[in-house]
């Protein structure tokens, strides 16, 4: 497979689970079966959104962006790394088309809400108000390569 083949595989796998999460969790006022539903609906609509993230951004190229750059940030803590921010900028990258069109100040209260299992996964020792700043990050640096997204103000 090639690399912008698997680039777009990546970027679609990740939104359509980013997607079937959401979707199961809006389903879940319809029972099991509602969950059921909005999950695969969530992953369809996800792995579209992912997809053309994935044209805009590749998503190696953007992590590999972060991985030079943290270091360099004005919220880098010397006391964490690489095996910190970097899930925080993946999970940007991985919501971001969830709520693609929407400021990230808007989403920000789900995304608190959504980073403590992700941290829990990944291991991240950032609490969301340390990894805020990564995930805002990332948002911004695909907002700058999609024209007319939300949040494109200069920040």
């Amino acid at each position: 497979m090639n690399d912008v083949k698997k680039d777009h595989s990546i970027g679609a796998g990740s939104g359509a689970v980013a997607g079937a999460v959401a979707g199961a969790a809006i389903g879940s006022a319809g029972g099991p079966v509602g969950s059921a539903i909005g999950a695969v609906a969530g992953g369809v609509v996800g792995a579209k959104a992912g997809d053309s993230i994935a044209e805009a951004v590749n998503p190696t190229d953007y992590h590999d962006h972060f991985k030079k750059e943290y270091r360099n940030t004005s919220y880098y803590n010397a006391d964490r790394d690489w095996n910190d921010y970097g899930p925080a900028y993946q999970y940007g990258y991985d919501t971001y088309g969830r709520y693609q069109g929407r400021r990230f100040e808007d989403a920000e209260a789900d995304l608190e809400r959504d980073w403590e299992r992700t941290r829990a996964e990944s291991n991240s020792r950032l609490a969301w108000n340390d990894a805020r700043h990564a995930v805002r990050d990332g948002w911004h640096h695909i907002e700058r390569a999609i024209p007319g997204d939300a949040d494109r103000d200069g920040r």
